[in-house]
């Protein structure tokens, strides 16, 4: 169940918000609100609600969820008692029991999600014919994956506490950020737990998100997936070989970001509030610049995690280097199983690396921002094809055809794309461009701080949002792309 299906818009999410608001408002009520409160009913709602949304498509993944979540407390529980108790506070003992656990997290993940990979990749190299069944993983595995980490790594570094069962089946299993993220640091939600609170502000800022997250996927994603799907991959001229490049570009960002914005949106209705995913990363003029405001929870998480665990810049300059590169490796590796993502990942860490070591250099620095801005934005746009094809052969023919000129077609680039699809192009690059200059920005908030600007804000959202119900009602569902990871 994603967020644009009629089921979560029309049965689940009022449903689920409905019951909340009941609970929270019996909370109010005296001594029977005060029992309400110490059972902590909001939250057993929540958490209620979160596993059926998580068990409305595969039904046995919540039972895997429940137990997977359980065992996680009951581990965290060990770590702090080991950390705080003296007569066992044994620093090596803890460093193993801590990485033990890691380590346990990590094998979990890589069962479910690289095993098929690894087998296929042992058979090829060594001329070999293990076989390996093919295994559902659960949904969203790599997110709850790093909820989980994070969740042990706060405990063990003493920036957080286990909290209660409640605490960390409401972390792991939140339904707003269960599947795709964002991704949540456990010390930043534990703060949030008993502290949330519902207010008019956070509320209509959730609805906004949420409304403007149903007119980037539904408006704007689905609507270049859809011509996607219609053109195919094979046959086509160059031109429309670099339009559907262009339309993919454009499709992955509109699809995450209006999967974020509806889930921090959704997430501001229960009184939580997280920070932004998206800021403009098509605005970015070098890799490193794209990558803090592209996934900007991944970034953190790998940061917090990752990067300055193993020292960060704090090091030397070649130790900072290769830092970078095992961060955006894994990244690669994180997104998918297959070399794809390897090959995708370890671009991204060849490019971060070579900005690095010219960031001090004289023509570097003098160098037009256009120019800087025009290779970064070549480097995403066509590297982005590394997540829309499987297939590695895949990749390297449509580059092939890209520089093909002597090749015939039957259908060239004006029977793929019309003026609708162009004129939606048009708005989804100003949209994912322009929108972020600053001085728009200024605008914009000069504008809305006024309340007859503030009123029109509000009637052009709602009746986008509108907009995006009837497109969404009379067309087939198209899940999130992030599902898949």
């Amino acid at each position: 169940m994603g967020f644009t299906t009629q089921t979560f818009l029309f049965l689940f999410f009022p449903a689920c918000m409905l019951t909340y608001l009941i609970v929270d408002r019996l909370s109010c009520l005296g001594s029977f609100g005060n029992i309400l409160t110490r059972l902590r009913f909001k939250d057993i709602v929540l958490i209620l609600f979160s596993f059926g949304f998580y068990m409305w498509t595969i039904g046995t993944d919540g039972f895997r969820l429940l137990a997977y979540t359980i065992m996680l407390y009951f581990i965290a529980q060990g770590l702090h008692c080991f950390k705080t108790c003296p007569k066992i506070n044994s620093q090596k003992f803890l460093r193993w029991f801590f990485y033990g656990s890691i380590a346990l997290l990590l094998v979990c993940l890589i069962y479910f999600k690289y095993t098929g990979f690894i087998v296929v990749t042992f058979n090829r190299v060594f001329s070999t014919q293990y076989s390996f069944g093919s295994i559902l993983a659960p949904l969203g595995i790599s997110f709850i994956t790093f909820s989980a980490i994070s969740y042990l790594a706060d405990i063990y570094r003493q920036k957080a506490t286990p909290g209660s069962l409640i605490d960390c089946l409401l972390y792991i299993t939140f339904f707003p950020k269960v599947v795709s993220g964002p991704i949540v640091l456990w010390k930043d939600f534990q703060q949030q737990i008993s502290n949330r609170k519902m207010s008019l502000d956070l509320s209509v800022d959730g609805i906004n998100l949420i409304m403007i997250g149903f007119a980037k996927k539904i408006l704007l994603a689905d609507v270049f997936g859809n011509c996607l799907a219609k053109i195919g991959v094979d046959n086509l001229d160059s031109i429309t070989i670099l339009g559907t490049i262009v339309l993919y570009f454009l499709q992955i960002y509109y699809d995450f970001a209006g999967y974020s914005d509806i889930a921090i949106g959704l997430s501001k209705l229960f009184g939580f509030s997280f920070s932004d995913n998206f800021n403009f990363p098509y605005r970015s003029k070098s890799i490193s610049e794209f990558w803090r405001r592209w996934h900007i929870s991944l970034g953190a998480w790998f940061r917090e995690y990752v990067y300055f665990p193993l020292g960060g810049s704090r090091v030397s300059k070649l130790k900072t280097l290769r830092n970078l590169a095992i961060v955006f490796a894994l990244t690669g590796i994180w997104h998918g199983a297959g070399w794809n993502y390897i090959i995708w990942g370890a671009i991204n860490a060849i490019a971060v690396v070579f900005e690095r070591l010219l960031q001090n250099n004289k023509c570097y620095i003098k160098t037009p921002s256009w120019i800087k801005y025009s290779i970064t934005m070549l480097i995403v746009m066509l590297f982005w094809q590394f997540f829309r094809f499987q297939g590695v052969g895949d990749i390297l023919n449509m580059f092939k055809m890209l520089f093909d000129t002597t090749k015939s077609v039957y259908l060239t680039w004006q029977y793929h794309f019309d003026l609708q699809i162009i004129a939606f192009a048009v708005i989804g690059i100003l949209g994912a461009t322009i929108l972020g200059s600053p001085r728009i920005t200024a605008i914009y908030h000069k504008f809305v701080a006024k309340s007859w600007g503030y009123v029109i804000q509000e009637i052009v959202l709602i009746l986008l949002f509108v907009l995006a119900i009837l497109f969404m009602i009379n067309s087939t569902y198209s899940p999130f792309i992030y599902f898949q990871y």
